[in-house]
């Protein structure tokens, strides 16, 4: 049976009692979202400036999308990949050459997608590169953030998602994050198979590397015949002011930041706003040297490659060139940080301002251990602006990509007003 809340305050009590402990959510119960604003059960219009960690890119409910998940789900929605369809064949040509790929597999959350890929590179490992079975190792670096399956959280160092979860997999070594030189000393490994990176660390706090660190550890798997994976999940499909954080090119059409530091990953990782939060899809795209090491039956999923996804994904990615989104989120990233670094000159209480696009954090002058920036949030929320923090000090803004630049002027002010306030 289903019914409605008669407020907020039963939504939380009801997934407080049945439902297992997950996030630590801020304390509002939202019942429609529309662009860039999401309303409670009571009606309060708030901005949402998480994006659900950059899944809605395009915004609430899109209505191109709405009406693209409508139609093909009265026509079909499901085969499993026993069978082909009629939509699937179109989606990974549009999505290959939408990127620059010659293979795509489909799947639908990101954590499937990077364990996708994972596999994909010790295959390639094993079969390409020479490594002994069961020898391949995959470099990661510390504070990395891909998912929770137990494979993941095995070269995770978050304690939260870490510790008593093991026995864990091995096969992965850490290094400091945006160090090159860390980097090169463990890549020469003759066992090494591949770099698993994200391009701009979103859940350690919208880490941004310096300006030379994805190209140079690119050139060095180059060198070394090792696997660059990029885990674009969150950063990617416009985030960050252009189409993915390693490239300033593609459907920006020369419009971009960086394009000097043009990167093709050999495995790329997408998720999230691929469906622009509509359903559950992700992709792993790679050229098919690379992809081709998977043969039938060696990887799938029943919901894997669904014509629903797949025609939703189409329409997502046409929103994001057609609206500019990259371009958008470029122009009012830049505002935004101007904005946020003369509040930190007025206020003691604002650490530090970073990140690129519409990926941002400002750092709380405080321990990581103190509740200031949870208090921080609350105080958004109750002046009409949702945000969360992440790793105690910090907070993360990363509103929808079709935002204004004036629905981002009365954020700023809510930001700042809020902030002085302390």
């Amino acid at each position: 049976m289903t019914r409605n809340l008669n407020s907020s305050a039963e939504g939380i009590h009801l997934e407080n009692k049945y439902g297992a402990n997950n996030y630590h959510p801020i304390p509002v119960v939202i019942s429609r979202g529309e662009g860039v604003y999401v309303w409670d059960v009571e009606g309060n219009r708030y901005y949402d400036f998480l994006s659900s960690y950059s899944a809605v890119n395009q915004g609430h409910c899109h209505p191109k999308i709405v009406n693209t998940l409508i139609n093909q789900s009265k026509k079909l929605t499901l085969t499993s990949r026993a069978f082909y369809n009629d939509v699937l064949g179109i989606y990974e040509k549009y999505v290959t050459e939408y990127f620059g790929y010659e293979k795509v597999l489909p799947m639908n959350t990101g954590a499937e997608a990077v364990e996708t890929a994972i596999k994909i590179c010790r295959k390639w490992a094993y079969e390409q590169k020479g490594i002994a079975e069961g020898k391949a190792s995959i470099i990661v670096c510390d504070n990395n953030f891909h998912g929770r399956t137990t494979t993941i959280i095995s070269f995770s160092n978050d304690p939260e998602a870490h510790n008593q979860f093991g026995p864990y997999t091995p096969g992965f070594k850490r290094i400091p994050y945006n160090d090159i030189g860390s980097l090169q000393e463990v890549i020469e490994d003759e066992s090494v198979a591949g770099f698993l990176v994200e391009p701009i660390q979103g859940e350690a706090g919208v880490i941004v590397p310096s300006d030379d660190y994805l190209k140079n550890a690119y050139n060095l798997c180059k060198t070394n015949n090792v696997l660059f994976i990029a885990d674009e999940i969150q950063t990617g499909l416009a985030r960050t002011g252009s189409l993915l954080a390693v490239c300033g090119k593609c459907s920006c059409q020369g419009d971009c930041e960086r394009q000097d530091t043009y990167l093709k990953p050999d495995i790329l990782i997408l998720g999230k706003a691929l469906s622009g939060g509509m359903y559950p899809v992700s992709a792993v795209l790679a050229d098919s040297a690379v992809m081709d090491v998977i043969k039938p039956g060696q990887h799938g999923s029943t919901y894997g490659g669904n014509p629903l996804g797949s025609m939703v994904a189409i329409e997502a990615l046409e929103i994001l060139r057609k609206e500019k989104l990259a371009q958008n989120a470029r122009k009012l990233g830049h505002i935004f940080r101007e904005r946020m670094n003369a509040l930190a000159e007025k206020s003691d209480i604002l650490k530090l301002v970073r990140g690129r696009g519409l990926l941002n954090a400002i750092e709380i002058n405080d321990s990581p251990d103190s509740d200031t920036a949870w208090n921080i949030c609350l105080s958004l929320k109750d002046n009409g602006l949702l945000a969360k923090p992440t790793h105690g000090n910090i907070i993360r803004f990363a509103p929808p990509l079709v935002m204004t630049e004036e629905q981002l002027d009365e954020c700023c002010r809510i930001i700042e007003t809020t902030i002085l306030s302390y």
